[in-house]
C-alpha cells in the first residue's frame, strides 16, 4: 500500500506519518507509532484492553518467525477488520483504539536515563 492511501485511509483520525521500517512502514499520531504496514497488509497497535476487540472483530494477530529467538514472536499489531479495510470511516474507531493502546504503552515505558556528560 503507498503512503498516499495510508494516509487518506487514516485521514479522519487526523494527520499521520509514515517511515519506513523493517522493509515496511510505520504508521504514527501525534507522534506515537499506531500501525505498521508489512507486506501489503495494515496491521493495527493494540494491547490487553483492546485485543480482545480486534479478535472478536475477526482480526489476527501479527505472529512472525524471530531470527533471534526460536519459534513464533506474537507482536501487539492486529490486523484490520474486514469491515473497515477500506472505509476510512469504519477505520476510525480502531485507529483511535491503535492510538490509546500506543499511549498506555507509552506511559508505561520506563523514562530513558541520561547519558552521563
Amino acid at each position: 500500500m503507498d503512503s498516499e492511501a495510508i494516509r487518506d485511509l487514516f485521514a479522519p483520525l487526523g494527520h499521520v506519518t509514515i517511515r519506513r521500517m523493517f522493509g515496511g512502514k510505520g504508521i504514527y499520531f501525534n507522534g506515537l507509532i499506531i500501525a505498521l504496514e508489512v507486506d501489503g497488509e495494515l496491521l493495527l497497535k493494540a494491547d490487553e484492553l483492546t485485543a480482545p476487540e480486534f479478535a472478536a472483530a475477526g482480526s489476527t494477530q501479527w505472529v512472525y518467525e524471530g531470527a533471534m529467538r526460536k519459534g513464533k514472536v506474537a507482536m501487539p499489531y492486529w490486523s484490520i477488520p474486514d469491515s473497515a479495510a477500506d472505509d476510512p470511516d469504519e477505520l476510525l474507531p480502531w485507529a483511535r483504539k491503535a492510538y490509546e493502546a500506543s499511549v498506555r504503552a507509552q506511559s508505561t515505558k520506563k523514562p530513558k536515563k541520561k547519558k552521563p556528560t
